[in-house]
Formats: structure tokens, C-alpha cells, sequence
């Protein structure tokens, strides 16, 4: 079929699309469709009757404004997509929302918008397939074999993450990545010569990466050749392609092109400057007959790497169950069995270096690192080629973790301190949208860690990351709940997890008192529960120590109360309702939130009439116990508060 009947395919019914909804981006899929029609056409190895093929190339469209470009190639190349999701883009509960979401539509790998994001998550991809392709040629066998593709945008590259995953790509010489620059010139408010005069091509070569240029980007000969040399190569390879914003419409080269339809008559002017005379969402009859052939050349392709799967099998029947169980996102059954116990006074950042270092000897798909902080947050371990250094690259490292995410096959992690997960906000967000099996290890978890000041010490951070829908944000109140933090997010299969840690040591809960460490795995659990309570306590992570020392001298008063450990919330609230009202016990009118933390949340908990003890302030440089004593969390200062509370 001739290759330009299916380009024009590709740009025609993206302006349909984006006319139709009257919103949308028309300007990149007139400028573009060509790039991602040669890669789909010529480069790339998929079967769309099986988007998620493990051994499949992916494709990560980081400008994730050109979707209607996206879901019209997806089309083009059989995957289930029709023509009446195209006409239903960005409308209600539709395949074809306004950017990409994997989780929505077939053949979408990553969920991509906010810009650079896209970038990054094609090198979390490449980092796992490389580590899975090394694993298994290591036990001698050549079974992943396949390669990421990102299209990016100029927007993509002047976001700050751009920088900092193309360092790390380059230092990991990733070679099975070509990252293709939409080199159009423009932006949303003009030229991106009002606030860009970077030479880019140099930027890349000084991160170790190959770089080529195309200057006549819509010479399909050129380009094919250029791509065919880039992928050649032994690092990552970064092509850039000089294209026309809104190409063959009246405007082309213009930035109001980029986000808002071309209207009717623009639309119809640029149709005919492609030669383009059917119907909108009418395609011509090559077109489908060209769908058939790429879904039976997928198969085809898939069923050759069935053939190598099978012979794996015969070559090591133990590397074939690893294999289809690392592909499945199974974990072993038996891994939470000797879990690490602990019995002396440690930080929980500590107990969790002991965790990772077990977890770590059972799963050979656990991979992960720090942002330049391993000692710190608790996740070095003695695993070189398990461990990604990420430098201090907060931010790529959130994306890039959702890259080797989606990619599939391993389950990674990633920790900084937590006042630094601001830096990560937008990945661990769209891991969340995502569900993604992200880990985040959050260290140094409040005031408590002293010296280092307000600038370190994280106030709001605990309830930032609660709010995020479908993030689960775990705070463990000692080192034996550590190991239980852990099994809840290994074992949840729908969202991302963080762990909330300690810089100082904590006591170890003596469990012939309480009930079991493992009662976090319900999220939230009753410490202390009298007989008909007057008041309920509602605490997490370092501070359950101080709530036992308080609660234990309420109760010399004669003081009925229930103490809960409310170490998950969100996995609490998932529990059964009745199990939910046994531990908030409606009925209690007097309740009171001890966390280090900005607390004006826990008003859900224990009402308006309430008493919070948190933090209404930021920090101060002190040692931990001057500290604590001047923001009045001491046993003494704590138990008048309630007493005072108490007597009103």
C-alpha cells in the first residue's frame, strides 16, 4: 500500500478527531504522522491482538498532547481500536481521551501529558528491558530482545527532567533507546526562540548519547536511512527531524495551530492540500486491508517468540518458570514466610535496609536505588547489578520508575527523604493513575531528625501523598512493622506504595501486650481497646510510641480509651465496612490525632469539635529532643493538652 495514502490516513483523521470534539491538539499529527507511521511500519515488532506481548517494542509518545495522532496510528495498525472510538475522542468514558492513558486504551504505554514525563518513562523501559535481557543471557538464554521508541516534543526537552533521565540514559548506555525529536520550532505562546537557545544535539552528545540530524524531515528515504543507522548503535541514540507545526494547513508554522482545531474551512483547505477528497472518518479500502496484514504480521512475529519460549523450557525449566512468573507479576508464595524480625531498639529506615537486603535475595526482579541517598533512606544493598544510582534526579527517578513499571517484569523502588518527594510529585501522581506496582522508601520522616532544619524536615508531606488518589502511604510504628509494610505493597497488584521511615531509632512494640506486627496488613488496628472508651486516639509511625506513654498514664486516671495504630489509611478504608466502624467506633464522641505532621486532615478522624496535635508550622535546626520539646511533643505536654481537652 502506498506509504503516503496511509500517512495522510494518520493526519486526516486526526484533524476529524480533533474537529469533532472541537478541542485537541491538530498541529503535531500534521507535522508528525509521517515519524510515527515509519516507526509503527518499519522499525517497530508488535502484534496488536496482544498489546501487552512482553517481547513487544514500545513506543512512548512523551508529547502527549498529539493523542488524536496516537490512537490513529493505533488504529492504522490493527489494534483494537474503530473508527467510532476515533469520532468519540475526549468525550465521556471514551478508548480516545485528551492524553494517553495506558490503562485505557490498547497500545498506550505510558499515561503521558504533563511534558518530559514521556521522555523519562521510555528510559525506565529501556533500563528494563536491559536488565532483563542481561539476566537472561547471563543464564544463557537470548529470549528479550526489543527496543524503545520515544517521540518527543521541544516542550518535552526544555522540561527540566528531560536533563536529568538523558544523563542517566547515556551513563547506562542503554542501547536499545532512540529517542526522535519533533524538531517544529514552535510553542504555544510562539517561536521557542523566546525562551530556548540551546544547541540540543549537543546537549545529548555530552550525555554520552549518538546523535544525528535530519534537516528535510519529511524526506521518508532520509529518515528511514537515519533511523536505521541510530538503532545500530551501541548507546542510546537521540535523531532529531526538522518538521512543519500544522504541515499543509493554511496554518502551518503558526502556534495557534498547536492546541485548537483548525475550524471547517482550514480543515477542508488542508485536505485537499493532501489530496485527501473522502468523507471525514471515512478511510479508503487499502486501509483496511492493510490493518489485516500488520495483525497477522504480529501474530506471526509473536508466535516465532513463543517458538523461543519453548525452548527455553527445554533448555532450563527453571528458567522458564522464572521467566513466565516475572512476566506475570506473580510472587512467590512463600516469600513472606521468614520475613526479618527484630527485637532491639532501631530506626525503621534501618530495619528496612535488613527488609530490602531479604526481599531482595528471593526476588530477582526487585530493582531500585536512591536519588544519591542509599545509606540514608535504608535501601543499600550488596546487589551491584540490582541497584540503580539515580543521582540526585528526584524527579526523572519517579518517571523513570514508572517507565520500568509499565514495561513489566520487574517491580522497582525508589527513596529519597520525604520532604523531597515534592520533587517527584508528577510521576508518583501518574503512577497512581496509573496503578502502577511503584515502591517509594521516604526516609527522615519528620521534625525528629533534628539538625538538618525546617528545610529538611517535611510538615504537609504525609498528607500531600495521602491525598493522591490511590496511592497507598504506609508509616510504620517500628522495625517489625517494616517487614508487614513491605508485604502490603509487594502483594497490592493495583497502585503504587510509599513507606513512610525513621532517621531515629524507635523502641521495638513489645507484642505479648499488643496485637502482632502483622496487624498493619489491615491498614489500621486497635493498640489498646478498653471497654466502652471515652476516648479514642488516632496515631501513626514514630508517635504510637509517644500515644502508648500518654495513653498508659490516661489510664492510671481511670480513662477508658481506644488507641489505633493507623498506619495505612487509605488500606483501611478498604476494608470491610464492618471491620471499619469496629475501629472507629462511631459512638466515641472525644478523639484526638497525634502525628508530626501538618494535621488540619485528621479533622475526617476525629471530627471539628476534635483535638489535632500536629504541626501548624515549619521546623527548626535543633537536636531532636529540643525539637520535639519546643513543638510540645513530650509525654508531659501531650498528656495536658488531652487533659485539658478532656475537661472541656
Amino acid at each position: 500500500m502506498d506509504r503516503n495514502l496511509i500517512i495522510n490516513t494518520i493526519r486526516a483523521l486526526s484533524i476529524d478527531q480533533v474537529e469533532k470534539a472541537k478541542s485537541g491538539h491538530p498541529g503535531m499529527p500534521l507535522g508528525a504522522s509521517h515519524i510515527i507511521y515509519l516507526l509503527f511500519d518499519k522499525f517497530m515488532k508488535f502484534n496488536p491482538a496482544d498489546p501487552k506481548w512482553f517481547n513487544r517494542d514500545r513506543f512512548v509518545l512523551s508529547a502527549g498532547h498529539a493523542s488524536a495522532m496516537l490512537y490513529t496510528t493505533l488504529y492504522v495498525m490493527g489494534y483494537d481500536i474503530t473508527i467510532e472510538d476515533l469520532k468519540a475522542f475526549r468525550q465521556l468514558d471514551s478508548k480516545t481521551p485528551g492524553h494517553p492513558e495506558s490503562f485505557l486504551t490498547p497500545g498506550v504505554e505510558a499515561t503521558t501529558g504533563p511534558l518530559g514525563q514521556g521522555l523519562a518513562n521510555a528510559v525506565g523501559m529501556a533500563i528494563a528491558e536491559k536488565y532483563l535481557r542481561t539476566l537472561f543471557e547471563k543464564k544463557g538464554h537470548k529470549i528479550i530482545d526489543h527496543r524503545t521508541f520515544a517521540l518527543v516534543s521541544d516542550g518535552d526537552l526544555m522540561e527540566g527532567i528531560s536533563s536529568e533521565a538523558i544523563q542517566l540514559a547515556g551513563h547506562m548506555c542503554l542501547d536499545r533507546l532512540l529517542v526522535i525529536w519533533d524538531n517544529n520550532g514552535i510553542s504555544i505562546d510562539g517561536p521557542t526562540s523566546l525562551s530556548w537557545s540551546e544547541d540540543v544535539l549537543k546537549r545529548f552528545e555530552a550525555s554520552g548519547w549518538y546523535v544525528d540530524s535530519l534537516e528535510d524531515g519529511y524526506d521518508l528515504d532520509a529518515l528511514e536511512a537515519k533511523i536505521t543507522k541510530a538503532i545500530s548503535q551501541q548507546k542510546p541514540s537521540f535523531l532529531a527531524v526538522k518538521t512543519k507545526i500544522g504541515y499543509m494547513s493554511p496554518l502551518e508554522g503558526k502556534n495557534s495551530v498547536h492546541g485548537a482545531p483548525l475550524g471547517p474551512e482550514n480543515a477542508q483547505k488542508t485536505k485537499e492540500n493532501l489530496g485527501w477528497n473522502l468523507s471525514p472518518f471515512e478511510v479508503p479500502k487499502e486501509l483496511l486491508e492493510y490493518r489485516e496484514q500488520k495483525i497477522k504480521e504480529g501474530q506471526r512475529l509473536q508466535n516465532l517468540w513463543q517458538k523461543e519460549l519453548e525452548n527455553l523450557r527445554q533448555q532450563s525449566e527453571e528458567d522458564y518458570i522464572l521467566l513466565e512468573r516475572m512476566m506475570a507479576g506473580e510472587i512467590p508464595k512463600d516469600l513472606f514466610n521468614d520475613l526479618p524480625q527484630f527485637s532491639e531498639p532501631m530506626a525503621t529506615r534501618q530495619a528496612n535496609q535488613k527488609v530490602l537486603a531479604y526481599l531482595s535475595s528471593k526476588l530477582e526482579e526487585l530493582i531500585g536505588g536512591s536519588a544519591d541517598l542509599s545509606e540514608s533512606t535504608g535501601v543499600y544493598i550488596k546487589s551491584p547489578e540490582k541497584v540503580i544510582n539515580f543521582g540526585v534526579r528526584e524527579h526523572a527517578m519517579g518517571a523513570i520508575l514508572n517507565g520500568i513499571a509499565y514495561h513489566g517484569g520487574l517491580l522497582p523502588y525508589g527513596s529519597t527523604f520525604l520532604v523531597f518527594s515534592d520533587y517527584m510529585r508528577t510521576p508518583i501522581r501518574l503512577s497512581a493513575m496509573s496503578g502502577l506496582k511503584v515502591i517509594y522508601i521516604f526516609s527522615h520522616d519528620s521534625i525528629a531528625l533534628g539538625e538538618d532544619g525546617p528545610t529538611h524536615q517535611p510538615i504537609e508531606h504525609l498528607w500531600s501523598l495521602r491525598l493522591i488518589p490511590n496511592l497507598f502511604v504506609i508509616r510504620p510504628a517500628d522495625a517489625n512493622e517494616v517487614a508487614f509494610a513491605w508485604q502490603i505493597a509487594i502483594e497490592r497488584q493495583d497502585g503504587p506504595s510509599a513507606i513512610i521511615l525513621s532517621r531515629q531509632k524507635l523502641p521495638i512494640i513489645d507484642r505479648s501486650k499488643f496485637p502482632p506486627a502483622d496487624s498493619i496488613l489491615k491498614g489500621a488496628y486497635a493498640l489498646i481497646e478498653d471497654e466502652n472508651p471515652e476516648l479514642i486516639i488516632f496515631s501513626t509511625g514514630s508517635e504510637v510510641h509517644l500515644s502508648i506513654e500518654v495513653a498508659t498514664k490516661l489510664k492510671e486516671l481511670g480513662i477508658r480509651l481506644k488507641l489505633i495504630n493507623m498506619a495505612c489509611i487509605e488500606l483501611f478504608l478498604n476494608q470491610p465496612k464492618d471491620y471499619i466502624e469496629r475501629i472507629l467506633s462511631p459512638g466515641v464522641k472525644k478523639r484526638i490525632a497525634i502525628e508530626l505532621s501538618q494535621g488540619t486532615p485528621w479533622h475526617k478522624f476525629v471530627g471539628m469539635d476534635g483535638l489535632i496535635i500536629g504541626l501548624e508550622s515549619f521546623g527548626k535546626s535543633a537536636p531532636m529532643g529540643d525539637v520535639l520539646k519546643h513543638f510540645g511533643f513530650t509525654k508531659d505536654e501531650v498528656f495536658n493538652s488531652i487533659t485539658s481537652y478532656l475537661r472541656r
